[in-house]
């Protein structure tokens, strides 16, 4: 018998343990080189891990396990190859059977009309059977695009995911229906992004100087910016022009303005950067996300909404990358899409600064000697006080506040 032993690979400088959240392949199934047998969650990321070798796949560690990296994680019996043939006949089999129905490529192989584990989240999160989608990846594979796509289309119909939906609903129950007087209780484990969440939320608050200062925009010129433009700016862009794009690029200008928001501490030393990579935070299902938009002082408002709709789309496909995680000189916020008036946000470390948008409400405010109503926004910048004196933090947000309210500025970079 020959083995080969799988352990959990080196995947970044930073990672040092990841959690097996998921089987691909059952113990005691015939796998082929390079394809994916499990999937891993790091502190940022989901990732697949692939075979090493063709044969029979002996499970060692089980889901939910934690692993550090060099962790055994499955062992596969390669002499299988040549001694079950039949083993690897069936596949090739059923792959014939299904190929007229995903449209795949005439020469089949495991990954035909198989998903990827992106793409089976989504295709399980919307009851969509992967026999009727058409796989676009290598190999006939299904990726999280060809999932997007036929949710999109509305063209399959849900039947197989049925079956699981009913295997989960009791747990939801047991929370969802109280009873009088129910005293019930339930013990989950916390997912590895949520407790690396609270590691950060702790770290910032224990570790930083952090102080908050507040001001409040009148959002009316860039309001109606937006009224007026908006047709022609989708028409040319395929994107609508929201608000997160002004507020990316008023601070990028103003961070380059002023470094010391800009920077960082690491030891005795500040690091500071001569370049803007905003990190947006991003809510999804297992929790907050915050993937940078790279070199945000040399795009334009259109390719600050593209690369805002291109992480969201991957964050909340559970498809973001290390690389997508990585990184970032600032952090913006908006807990105004969930109501939010006012808040105090928690630093993003070891970035020095992060900005809070709010909802935009009509409020009497004094122009010009009268009183007038106009749409507000209560913005708030949580700063490290260390590296940045309560000074410079007011006059980052007021030179932010007075780039929004007046946006011709901020076009004609004056």
């Amino acid at each position: 018998m020959s083995i080969v032993e799988m352990k959990v690979p080196v995947i970044g400088e930073s990672v040092t343990e990841v959690t097996l959240s998921q089987w691909l392949k059952k113990n005691g199934d015939f796998v082929k080189l390079d394809e994916p047998i499990c999937e891993f969650e790091s502190d940022k990321a989901t990732l697949e891990f692939p075979a090493e070798a063709s044969g029979k796949l002996i499970h060692v560690a089980a889901e939910g396990d934690d692993l550090e990296i060099g962790t055994l994680v499955a062992k596969i019996d390669t002499s299988a190859t040549q001694d079950a043939p039949t083993t690897k006949e069936a596949p090739q089999k059923e792959e014939k059977k299904e190929t007229p129905i995903a449209n795949t490529a005439p020469t089949s192989n495991y990954a035909t009309g198989h998903p990827s584990p992106a793409a089976a989240k989504v295709l399980r999160e919307n009851n969509i059977p992967s026999e009727g989608v058409s796989g676009t990846g290598r190999d006939g594979r299904i990726t999280k695009e060809d999932a997007l796509q036929a949710i999109e289309n509305k063209s399959i119909t849900p039947t197989k995911p049925t079956p699981k939906k009913e295997e989960v609903a009791p747990k939801k129950a047991t929370l969802a229906v109280n009873t009088n007087f129910s005293r019930a209780e339930e013990s989950k484990k916390m997912s590895r992004m949520r407790r690396t969440i609270a590691k950060r939320l702790v770290s910032a608050k224990n570790n930083t100087a952090m102080l908050t200062t507040f001001n409040e925009i009148d959002m009316s010129a860039l309001m109606e910016m937006r009224k007026k433009y908006q047709d022609d700016f989708v028409a040319k862009f395929g994107i609508k022009l929201g608000f997160m794009s002004p507020f990316a690029k008023a601070c990028a200008k103003v961070l380059l303005e002023m470094p010391d928001v800009n920077a960082f501490i690491d030891g005795e030393e500040m690091i500071y950067h001569h370049y803007a990579d905003i990190s947006v935070a991003i809510s999804t299902p297992n929790g907050l996300v915050v993937p940078p938009i790279r070199n945000v002082e040399s795009l334009n408002l259109a390719e600050i909404e593209h690369a805002i709709k291109e992480l969201a789309t991957k964050a909340r496909n559970n498809a973001l990358t290390l690389e997508d995680m990585s990184g970032g000189t600032f952090t913006i916020t908006n807990g105004g899409i969930f109501g939010s008036l006012l808040s105090t946000p928690i630093l993003n470390e070891p970035q020095s600064a992060i900005l809070g948008m709010h909802s935009i409400q009509d409020r009497p405010v004094v122009v010009n000697g009268n009183i007038v109503i106009r749409p507000m926004m209560y913005v708030a910048l949580s700063y490290d006080h260390r590296i940045i004196d309560g000074s410079s933090a007011v006059t980052f947000l007021v030179k932010v506040k007075n780039l929004i309210e007046d946006p011709m500025k901020l076009l004609l970079d004056l």
